[in-house]
């Protein structure tokens, strides 16, 4: 059986990124959860070594539980092609990377627009894996996908990252066109929290 919160309980979003910071925290809101950030608290951000999201998630949600003594919620997502074999994938923060460590989206998108002009497969989706860890070490682990296509150049300035190359099946926005309530229905991250709100959370 998973392991619930109860409303009224800090949680600690292992994240230094604000736009996920905003999302997730607002996903938590109508459950009673006081949400802090890692950031906020001063918190490292732990060496990423694992090749899958919900491996990468995992190392996050427990520094942070482990760090803190509280519950932790980690978020590890990312963006992959079909045409570059799922790339970036779980390096997706890592191609947006500048030399003085700050991260540029734009010319990430533009890398990725560039590996993948030789190929006409379009397709590309967005994943999400969030980990809930405890200062035990337990884990709940939760994915959530979201498939459609790739355009170039980029639209709209709503969302990050490289949500303005991305289109979701059924949908004539991209990502970075939407107003955040719609993306919000049917993303990635929207996806796993079902899951982990089914889950964990408390009504």
């Amino acid at each position: 059986m998973s392991r619930r919160l109860a409303r009224g309980e800090v949680i600690i979003l292992a994240t230094h990124n604000a736009g996920k910071l905003r999302e997730v925290a607002a996903l938590l809101a109508p459950h009673g959860l006081v949400a802090e950030s890692a950031g906020a608290r001063g918190l490292p951000e732990p060496a990423e070594t694992e090749t899958s999201f919900l491996g990468n998630a995992r190392i996050k949600a427990l520094a942070a539980a482990r760090a803190t003594g509280l519950p932790a919620l980690a978020d590890d997502s990312g963006f992959s092609a079909a045409a570059l074999d799922g790339a970036p994938g779980v390096y997706t923060a890592d191609w947006a990377m500048r030399p003085d460590s700050t991260r540029d989206y734009a010319a990430a998108m533009a890398l990725v627009a560039e590996r993948a002009a030789g190929s006409a497969d379009r397709g590309a989706w967005f994943s999400c894996a969030l980990v809930l860890a405890w200062p035990d070490g337990h884990t709940e682990d939760f994915l959530g996908e979201v498939h459609g296509s790739w355009v170039w150049p980029p639209r709209g300035a709503r969302g990050f990252g490289y949500d303005p190359m991305f289109i979701p099946e059924g949908s004539a926005e991209t990502f970075g066109e939407m107003a955040p309530e719609a993306k919000h229905a049917i993303s990635h991250r929207a996806r796993a929290f079902a899951l982990l709100r089914a889950a964990c959370l408390p009504e």
